[in-house]
């Protein structure tokens, strides 16, 4: 038996089966992943997996220039916005990160060139063969979360920072067992 936290849901397998876990190296890949799992805070992936088309169409295509250049009449436009989490503290949040992401950016070149840091550029395999073995945070999860919040970021606790760590693939924490597991070492 594989990973199990998908099952019964289409959207979570298919988002398991096709991303989850896959090293990523796009910039424009982690604006989107640091802004789903920002607001995923205190809420489920689930609850955020469903709405991403919302998000992506509210925020610019998860362009990190024009999120970081929305204005205050954009904010109360995203507050009305039902298709998105209308919280406004993770609204403005994601403003202020997509400017400190651009700030990272112009210092290393591409924001994958810091984050990738945190865990020796390249992914920590974990061998997992049960769900109650995976952490909801790590080391390296808390010191990314000390760097980004020293830079600027908001939303990003250490738990944040290891839920973005699985989606970005800079963590294995799929079963030994699943499909998945040897798969997203390639």
């Amino acid at each position: 038996m594989g990973c199990t936290w998908p099952l019964g849901d289409l959207q979570m397998m298919q988002y398991h089966d096709t991303e989850w876990g896959t090293p990523i190296h796009d910039d424009k890949k982690h604006f989107e992943f640091i802004l789903l799992d920002s607001f995923q805070a205190g809420l489920s992936w689930k609850t955020i997996l469903h709405r991403r088309a919302h998000f992506k169409k509210a925020f610019a295509n998860f362009d990190v220039k024009k999120v970081a250049n929305f204005t205050d009449e954009k904010v109360l436009e995203l507050m009305q916005n039902e298709g998105i989490i209308r919280n406004k503290l993770k609204i403005t949040g994601t403003i202020k990160n997509a400017k400190a992401f651009i700030q990272i950016q112009k210092e290393f070149g591409s924001f994958d060139a810091f984050i990738w840091q945190f865990v020796g550029n390249k992914p920590i395999l974990n061998k997992h063969t049960s769900s109650s073995q995976i952490p909801a945070n790590s080391k390296e999860s808390d010191l990314m979360s000390i760097a980004l919040k020293k830079r600027g970021f908001t939303f990003v606790g250490t738990t944040i920072c290891y839920a973005y760590m699985q989606a970005a693939g800079m963590v294995n924490d799929h079963l030994v067992t699943c499909n998945r597991y040897k798969e997203v070492q390639k």
